[in-house]
């Protein structure tokens, strides 16, 4: 049994305006509501400034962001944790307005400049995505992904799209309320085309969220669609092989979606 996240101390809560907030677990975590602030871990300081200080300037048309809030001293990151002003709403099965936000977010972010700590990371993620665009090699269990993924990997043909910020896991990550604007509270940054952060929501919904076979025909309008959504399942088939709770059971979605991108090609 996966044991329940901890919420942020008494100190962090202070720092970030929250003293006497007492702290509601979002969803399955690990983001917790703390009366105006959504606080969440943030192991990577780094990163986390990086992702307050873009959130606090992005404007994107028909979107709500998370602002970041800075604590009494002017940190962005507390203890290993930072925090946002909290907004309303929960992920929704909305496939298609989730692709809508990726492509309107990445016209906001196609000049910023590359963050200089993705380089240097070394997670399950950033491995898989460089696994997915032949810049690196990893032992990927056969029976998790491995096999998919040298298979899809054959089909792979040059992208001439050019790379920018994009946000790799907008998938259950965009919150909905109502008829209120979409909104974000939090950025996963990768350096790729603005094209893949459209196609790995694609590839999450069709496998894990119950989206409909027309998804991936309904954005086939997007640039070297075939080849940047090959990308996106070659990630995502990646990270299902590295990640440590990874089980044949959760592959049944990535197989099938492995199946629809091969009939694109």
């Amino acid at each position: 049994m996966t044991p329940s996240p901890e919420p942020p101390p008494s100190h962090v809560r202070a720092a970030f305006g929250a003293r006497d907030a007492e702290p509601e677990l979002i969803d399955a975590g690990p983001v917790w509501r703390c009366g105006d602030a959504a606080v969440r871990p943030a192991g990577k300081p780094a990163e986390a400034t990086w992702v307050a200080k873009t959130l606090d300037v992005l404007d994107v048309e028909n979107l709500r962001v998370g602002r970041p809030l800075r604590s009494t001293d002017g940190r962005y990151v507390v203890g290993g944790w930072a925090a946002t002003k909290y907004l309303s709403g929960r992920a929704e099965p909305r496939h298609d307005e989730v692709v809508e936000v990726a492509v309107r977010l990445h016209r906001a972010t196609r000049d910023l400049p590359k963050p200089r700590f993705l380089d240097a990371r070394a997670d399950v993620f950033a491995v898989a995505d460089r696994c997915a665009w032949d810049e690196e090699e990893a032992e990927l269990d056969a029976e998790l992904g491995g096999r998919l993924f040298e298979l899809l990997a054959a089909h792979r043909k040059p992208v001439a799209l050019k790379p920018q910020v994009v946000h790799g896991d907008l998938f259950g990550n965009v919150l909905f309320a109502g008829g209120a604007a979409p909104a974000i509270i939090d950025f996963a940054p990768f350096w790729r085309p603005a094209e893949y952060g459209a196609a790995i929501v694609v590839v999450d919904a069709l496998s894990w969220g119950g989206a409909d076979r027309g998804l991936l025909q309904r954005w086939s309008h997007l640039a070297e669609w075939p080849q940047v959504v090959l990308r996106a399942t070659l990630f995502r088939l990646a990270v299902h092989a590295l990640h440590p709770s990874s089980s044949t059971r959760s592959l049944v979605g990535l197989e099938r979606t492995a199946t629809q991108v091969l009939e694109l090609l």
